[in-house]
């Protein structure tokens, strides 16, 4: 493959490096909770979302003034965008944890910030992989592991839920636990479009 054509392929690896820095960072902050820090650490997950931001308008502007892609034009914008919202949805974890006042976490968030990180390095694999799509046997099992562990985040989600509703916590935790644990298990469902993007692109050029 040319240099040239190498290109899109590399700043996918750099796009999905962004939301595995977010994905360690998120879980960081959660197997480490301190409240007292989150604006602290809010600034620095936007920092990591500023930076993709930055490579992706980069690639962008690059994919307009060229005319042969190595694959489609929507599908080089597809995986770019689902990528971005993959590491979106890390800092709305965040987010929603400064915005409920969060005092302190459960094994449930843990547990989901663990498969979040995990299927994120699974992705950054499967991208390295990416150029050899054609001949790639490794890239259909990265993405069944990926699928694997989305629904190992839906069972997850769904008795996160359950046991909050039927705890004893205050209505104001429930809610803000309720949302947390919807936005937690997002990620993981964002994890898995990417995955279907990258096994749509394999599907449509072989």
């Amino acid at each position: 493959m040319r240099k040239r054509d190498n290109y899109y392929f590399e700043t996918f690896v750099e796009l999905v490096d962004y939301s595995c820095k977010a994905a360690d960072l998120l879980h960081q902050i959660i197997t480490e909770y301190d409240a007292g820090q989150i604006k602290v650490k809010m600034e620095e997950m936007h920092a990591i979302e500023h930076r993709a931001d930055m490579a992706r308008h980069k690639m962008m502007g690059k994919l307009l003034k060229e005319f042969i892609t190595p694959i489609d034009r929507e599908d080089i914008m597809a995986m770019a965008d689902s990528i971005d919202t993959l590491t979106d949805s890390i800092e709305d974890v965040l987010m929603r944890m400064y915005m409920y006042n969060i005092r302190e976490v459960t094994e449930y968030a843990e547990n989901l910030s663990e498969i979040i990180q995990k299927c994120c390095y699974l992705l950054k694999e499967a991208f390295i992989e990416l150029p050899n799509f054609r001949k790639s046997k490794k890239l259909h099992d990265l993405i069944v592991e990926i699928n694997r562990f989305e629904e190992q985040g839906d069972a997850l989600y769904t008795e996160a839920v359950r046991e909050l509703y039927l705890s004893n916590k205050h209505h104001k935790d429930i809610v803000a636990w309720d949302n947390t644990y919807h936005y937690l298990e997002k990620c993981c469902d964002m994890c898995e479009d990417v995955a279907d993007v990258i096994e749509n692109i394999i599907m449509k050029n072989t």
